[in-house]
């Protein structure tokens, strides 16, 4: 098989897996895991000069969250957080000693994140900040002798990730994110020993759940067909829906049945099921709604007997407007999904 074939086969294969990224509006889980990098920490004893570095082995971090999307690409969660590092050598003044032990960090967060939908058809990069309270639990071990504590603080952390959404289950998006996580001021680990400076670097494989996702819009392999005797003129057909809405109504479905019922009277080629919406809203959030109107229209066409393999859906959001508007305005003729049979 030649090179191109093989490249023309992979993304044939490659294809349903992932699906177009879309915002998340509504209710969403996520859970990730993987490494995490503690700088050495700041060692001060009330009365000794100067202070010792605490270093620390590669160690584990867990991170569960529940959030909610607005549909315009902004997020907030909260999650629950836990860091595992054993502890190696404790250095300071030119000397060194090897130690064991373990700092282990655990609490709630919360995030404010944003999705940069319109980057890439297949991953979303996205940013976030966020704040809340770690514990941080220390258990030292050097010279046969032990000391242990555990400290809360104030915590902060910035997040950098990018999801990739999965085409066969809607709503499911696996994720990669690097997280620099520190805690303020310093820990009293008591007898005048104080932990200060303690920075993570964080870095999870992860996977998210956004509820009620639609199902993304396929695009429908053309097949050359013979040619028929005669081509037929395009027969379309005018579905209109309520303000934010993709619920179709009694009227909509009579539309859509009358579709159905007239597309086994002619030969027609293919089906597309064009969505649209008005200017209300941003329109990156628009697209989505176009889309979520198109794929309802196209699940009523099957209800009602038309084969799913001959509709196409595309979302066209708030552009080719029906009736021309400004920015912000809601118009009852551009809240509409095209039916057209070819």
């Amino acid at each position: 098989m030649k090179f191109r074939g093989l490249l023309v086969a992979a993304s044939a294969l490659a294809l349903p897996l992932v699906a177009n990224a879309q915002p998340i509006s509504g209710l969403y889980i996520g859970a990730g895991a993987g490494v995490n990098l503690m700088q050495d920490e700041d060692v001060t004893v009330t009365g000794a000069p100067g202070s010792a570095k605490l270093e620390s082995n590669v160690g584990a971090v867990g991170v569960g969250a529940v959030g909610w999307g607005f549909g315009n690409g902004l997020r907030v969660e909260g999650e629950f957080d836990y860091r595992y590092n054993g502890l190696s050598r404790l250095t300071g003044g030119g000397n060194s000693a090897s130690i064991s032990g373990y700092e282990q960090k655990f609490g709630p967060m919360v995030n404010v994140l944003y999705d940069f939908n319109g980057l890439s058809p297949m991953f979303v990069p996205y940013v976030g900040v966020g704040g809340g309270y770690q514990w941080g639990d220390d258990k030292i071990t050097v010279d046969g002798g032990s000391a242990s504590k555990t400290v809360g603080a104030f915590a902060y952390q910035a997040i950098l990730g990018a999801a990739m959404p999965i085409a066969t289950v809607p709503g499911l998006a696996i994720t990669a994110e690097y997280r620099f996580m520190g805690l303020e001021g310093h820990r009293d680990f008591g007898d005048g020993v104080q932990l200060s400076n303690d920075f993570n670097h964080s870095f999870l494989l992860g996977v998210r759940y956004a509820f009620g996702a639609p199902a993304p819009a396929m695009a429908m392999t053309s097949q050359v067909a013979a040619p028929a005797p005669a081509v037929a003129p395009a027969r379309s057909y005018l579905v209109f829906f309520d303000w934010d809405k993709a619920a179709l109504t009694d009227r909509a479905r009579s539309i859509i049945k009358e579709a159905a019922d007239n597309s086994t009277h002619v030969q027609y080629t293919r089906i597309d099921v064009n969505g649209y919406t008005d200017t209300s809203g941003t329109p990156q959030y628009n697209m989505g709604l176009s889309i979520r109107r198109a794929d309802a229209v196209k699940g009523e066409l099957i209800r009602d007997g038309v084969p799913a393999a001959s509709i196409g859906t595309q979302g066209f959001g708030e552009t080719h407007l029906l009736v021309p508007t400004g920015a912000g305005v809601r118009e009852p003729q551009n809240r509409r999904v095209e039916i057209v049979i070819h």
